[in-house]
């Protein structure tokens, strides 16, 4: 009885079984889909020998973009061997060393974290606290009504902590249409808390 043969794809590494026109399924795909092979997606390792060869060796002031995965954040994400891990923060590593503590975020000069940067000179670790500072500075903050979960504006914030003292806060939460904790959380600096700075400016 004879042995069966059972034919590989034709591209080299690629060891799945025969699908169609020489390539396995998901090659055979991609060439429908891109009109090469190897088309879309990306190529194992390829993100690693872009951290080595490119951003390594970046040099210059302007950004360097992952060109890769990103996660709904807009971070680039790298598989490292072992882990899913942020780009940038996978770099940060390799060009200042280990953070000084896990807590530390690999913090960006530029402030286009969000946007994929990875350029080694914008890197180097902060605090949580620090980080948070620098994301003020830069507008990419999401504190006060930038939270997407924020019911009410800044300024409208700002009134109820000027109103302290000055009208009931059962008022001020039909006025507001928020909750009696919000409105004494604001009050007492829980939440909203740059706003007694600003009020003792």
């Amino acid at each position: 009885m004879s042995e069966v043969v059972i034919r590989a794809c034709s591209i080299s590494d690629c060891c799945r079984p025969h699908y169609g026109k020489g390539y396995c399924r998901s090659h055979y795909w991609r060439l429908r889909k891109y009109g090469d092979p190897m088309g879309g997606g990306t190529l194992r390792g390829e993100p690693l020998r872009f951290i080595n060869d490119v951003a390594l060796q970046h040099i210059g002031h302007d950004c360097l973009f992952w060109p890769f995965g990103r996660g709904r954040d807009g971070y680039g994400r790298v598989w490292d061997g072992e882990k899913t891990t942020i780009a940038s923060r996978y770099v940060c590593e390799l060009a200042h060393g280990a953070p000084p503590t896990p807590k530390h975020d690999a913090a960006h000069s530029c402030g286009k974290g969000h946007e994929g940067c990875i350029a080694p000179g914008h890197l180097e670790w902060k605090t949580p606290t620090q980080n948070q500072a620098d994301r003020i500075i830069h507008g990419t903050h999401s504190r006060g009504e930038r939270n997407v979960r924020a019911k009410i504006t800044d300024d409208e914030a700002r009134e109820i902590l000027a109103l302290k003292g000055v009208e009931p806060q059962s008022a001020l939460v039909k006025r507001f249409g928020v909750s009696q904790t919000t409105v004494s959380k604001i009050q007492c600096g829980k939440s909203w808390p740059w706003l007694f700075d600003e009020a003792v400016a």
